[in-house]
């Protein structure tokens, strides 16, 4: 771990009286766009590694790694908690909600599912469907959304089922065109993207990622 704790030495450096102006001036509202683009340059290196002719995933992970650990030295110097806490709550979340390799057992016929997981967190206190943030992309949130929804048993069993719903909603969505109604059309529009993210999870093919290929092409 000699160069991530380099890497904190660097950071801590860089924030010090004698350090670079752009870093010292830094917090965490101005670091919004920044964590942002590093991270889907990541995504972008996830889905072209190889045939990149850039720095790759390792490089990509790098910047992204530099942005978390300025973050965590903000924080430490605005009194909220720095890395050594940012590692502690981790460690203790993750071993929390993997009792079948940390704990006493196994506590579920799927110990590594997401309907177990979304069961340990709610005896934290938390809601099975809390964590989606509002300013995901459009499709991942739906995905997301319904991945969360599924763990609590609101699902269609195969995807026959979502290619039904996707049927009806195309029927409503054709009802409302004709109708001339731009708020119909719209809302019959977004409910139809919605069945067609939950075609994704059935399938095995992430509406993002998936579109993203897409355009691509």
């Amino acid at each position: 771990m000699s160069q991530l704790l380099r890497l904190v030495e660097i950071i801590a450096q860089l924030r010090g009286p004698d350090g670079c102006p752009w870093d010292q001036a830094q917090d965490l509202a101005t670091m919004r766009p920044y964590l942002l683009e590093e991270t889907y340059e990541v995504l972008d290196a996830m889905e072209s590694d190889g045939e990149s002719t850039g720095e790759g995933i390792t490089g990509e992970l790098g910047d992204l790694l530099f942005v978390v650990l300025l973050l965590a030295r903000i924080t430490e110097e605005d009194g909220r908690g720095g890395l050594e806490d940012v590692a502690r709550g981790i460690c203790e979340k993750m071993i929390t909600r993997h009792p079948h390799v940390f704990g006493s057992g196994a506590d579920s016929d799927d110990p590594g599912g997401i309907a177990a997981w979304e069961a340990r967190k709610q005896k934290e206190g938390r809601s099975r469907l809390d964590g989606v943030p509002r300013t995901l992309p459009a499709l991942l949130r739906a995905h997301r959304q319904a991945e969360k929804a599924a763990a609590v048993g609101f699902d269609w069993p195969s995807p026959d089922g979502v290619l039904a719903k996707i049927r009806e909603e195309i029927g409503e969505l054709e009802a409302a065109l004709s109708s001339g109604e731009e708020a119909e059309i719209a809302h019959e529009y977004g409910d139809l993207l919605l069945a067609m993210a939950n075609l994704g999870r059935h399938i095995g093919a992430p509406p993002e990622g998936t579109l993203r290929l897409a355009n691509d092409r």
